[in-house]
Parts: C-alpha cells; sequence; structure tokens
C-alpha cells in the first residue's frame, strides 16, 4: 500500500525526533560505514540494504553481509550512520498506532 507524500513527510518529522541507537535491520535504507581515511584511502562505506533487499537478500543475509564488511574494515571504522528507511517504519508502525487509537 503506497503512502501519500505528506504521511511520508509526517513520519520522517516523528523519526527525525528519536535518537536512533539500536535500529531493526528491516527499517534501515542505508548503512554509512565513517572511516579513517589514512588507512583506507577511502573516507566512507555505503551498504544500501534497500538495494540487497530488492535483488532478494533476506535479513540473515543482510546481516551477514554488514556483519562481514565491519569485519573486512576492523580498525579503520571511525563511526557507523543509518539511514532510516521511513516507508518501512511506518508500515511495522501505522498498523499498531491505528489499533491503539481507534477507541479514542
Amino acid at each position: 500500500m503506497p503512502f501519500s507524500d505528506e504521511f511520508i513527510q509526517q513520519w520522517e518529522h516523528i523519526i527525525s525526533e528519536v535518537t536512533k541507537t539500536e535500529v531493526p535491520l528491516e527499517c534501515i535504507k542505508k548503512v554509512v560505514i565513517k572511516l579513517d581515511g589514512s588507512q583506507s584511502g577511502r573516507r566512507q562505506r555505503t551498504l544500501n540494504l534497500a538495494t540487497l533487499r530488492r535483488q532478494g537478500l533476506d535479513l540473515e543475509e543482510l546481516e551477514m553481509v554488514l556483519t562481514r564488511t565491519l569485519t573486512e574494515l576492523g580498525d579503520t571504522v571511525c563511526d557507523i550512520d543509518f539511514v532510516v528507511d521511513v516507508t518501512e517504519v511506518a508500515k511495522l508502525v501505522q498498523p499498531e498506532t491505528d489499533r491503539l487509537l481507534k477507541d479514542i
């Protein structure tokens, strides 16, 4: 079920206000791995999990790709940022929100 642009903008606003320390893998669009450029020659590495999901990888396979990548990069990793997939968050949360608010 596609969501309207306004609906997605509302969810983007909600998500931007939340500190994201633990994010379910199915709600991550991209993982941006910040690197120590002096060792690797690159400043960051991006894993596009949304693309990998479209290519047929399931959550277990995504976790393996992420773990393998982080292991390979080792000590060159300085920081990790998550780009949240707002549509996936809305798909997970909205039905429960609707259920909780239906009697109000």
